[in-house]
């Protein structure tokens, strides 16, 4: 490749890498507080979401701050009345961005109620608009209400306590459209989910949202995705094609490719320039939700094709790592490499346990020393300022985990 192609292709590389970090909701300094019932104080889809964005966009500096108390409703609950809960929960982080998640408890698990219902809308209401009150350029993602499981079990009220979900999910479309706010249906996208698992496997699809309210690892993984679809997030963490007979890179996006040498099968030297959502699939319900919907190709495709092989079976290692045989076929087609067991894949699942660590630490100030002890006359301003900075060291952990590598990648013919 001569100069020219070379400086056009770092140049689309590039503007391809700018562009989608510019289509993406979130900047640079951004605070993001999640507030919501006990579904978002699971802190799963949350933490998710927070470790894409690490992963897929290293070089982004977002605070995230996790803000769901369980039994909450527009109205507030056990962690106090809904203005205390802003005020202490949300505007004292001062954010950029909020999520507002709530109507699973404010329907009260029945057949659908037009003065209930109303509770909820004009509660809901006063929460946008006093939040637009304290910070007038805040981006609000109002989230539909995640579903009642009503698929794999029989409805436990007439017609489906979801269906009234669907009319709570409804209002929050329409308020968001008024009031020009991002809208992310977490609803939809989970019942699919749940319907295509529940016919490949029923007795499995239970544990999807185990209790019918609040969903496991492997129903969050689905809302995250939803969100993180509403914020306009890239599919591609990176997508190769190296050419085997000519010993090149015919395409690296967002990635660089070095070093293709062809003695003694293929080898090259790859960058990419972030990290595969992790995936834990030894989790069985996990797998079962991914392979029901179209996360992988929605928010997590790390592409690898290899053009010009002879036919056979090759072995693909990373630094010494056996990923797996794939024939020349498959090879030429492409393969997804963030289904695979991957150095990049364990780097990611790394900083998915810092993101579960620093926000530990926060769980702990919040809910263990700054809410039951506040009013008591303890000096709480020492011990929270050393949980603050705790945390801090964490976070900075986790981006410098987040950060990714050079990699050497080998392709032989397998024995």
């Amino acid at each position: 490749m001569n100069f020219t192609l070379k400086l056009i292709a770092c140049l689309t590389l590039a503007t391809g890498a700018i562009t989608s970090a510019q289509n993406f909701a979130l900047k640079n300094g951004d605070t993001v507080v999640f507030y919501g019932d006990s579904i978002t104080d699971q802190r799963l889809y949350t933490t998710f979401a927070e470790t894409y964005v690490l992963t897929r966009f290293p070089e982004l500096r977002v605070r995230f701050v996790h803000s769901g108390w369980g039994g909450d409703r527009v109205s507030g609950g056990g962690g106090g009345p809904v203005d205390l809960r802003l005020r202490r929960d949300v505007i004292a982080y001062r954010p950029t961005v909020m999520t507002i998640m709530l109507g699973m408890n404010d329907a009260r698990y029945r057949t659908y109620d037009e003065a209930i219902f109303h509770e909820f809308a004009s509660g809901y209401e006063k929460i946008v608009h006093d939040m637009k009150a304290a910070f007038p350029r805040l981006r609000i993602t109002a989230i539909e209400p995640s579903p009642f499981d009503d698929v794999t079990r029989k409805p436990t009220v007439e017609g489906g306590y979801n269906t009234v979900l669907l009319r709570y999910s409804q209002f929050v479309k329409n308020l968001a459209d008024r009031e020009h706010l991002n809208a992310a249906d977490l609803n939809t996208p989970v019942v699919a989910t749940l319907e295509k698992a529940h016919a490949q496997d029923a007795a499995l699809s239970e544990k999807i949202i185990p209790d019918r309210v609040h969903p496991g690892p492997s129903g969050h993984l689905i809302m995250a995705e939803a969100l993180l679809k509403s914020w306009n997030a890239p599919a591609v963490v990176s997508d190769i094609e190296i050419d085997a007979q000519g010993g090149s890179a015919k395409r690296a996006l967002n990635a660089d490719v070095s070093s293709i040498d062809r003695t003694n099968g293929l080898h090259w030297q790859e960058r990419d320039h972030a990290l595969p959502m992790p995936i834990d699939w030894k989790d069985t319900a996990v797998a079962l939700a991914v392979h029901s919907s179209d996360f992988l190709s929605a928010l997590n495709q790390e592409m690898l094709r290899v053009s010009g092989l002879a036919a056979g079976n090759y072995t693909l290692k990373i630094d010494g790592e056996s990923v797996g045989d794939f024939s020349s076929e498959q090879l030429g087609q492409g393969i997804n490499l963030a289904e695979y067991a991957t150095p990049m894949a364990k780097q990611a699942a790394d900083v998915h346990k810092l993101t579960i660590g620093h926000n530990n630490v926060h769980f702990g100030r919040w809910r263990m020393v700054q809410v039951p002890l506040d009013g008591q006359g303890f000096e709480l301003a020492q011990a929270e300022s050393a949980l603050d900075a705790l945390e801090e060291q964490i976070v900075l952990a986790q981006r410098l985990a987040a950060q990714p590598k050079a990699h050497l990648y080998e392709l032989t013919l397998a024995k």
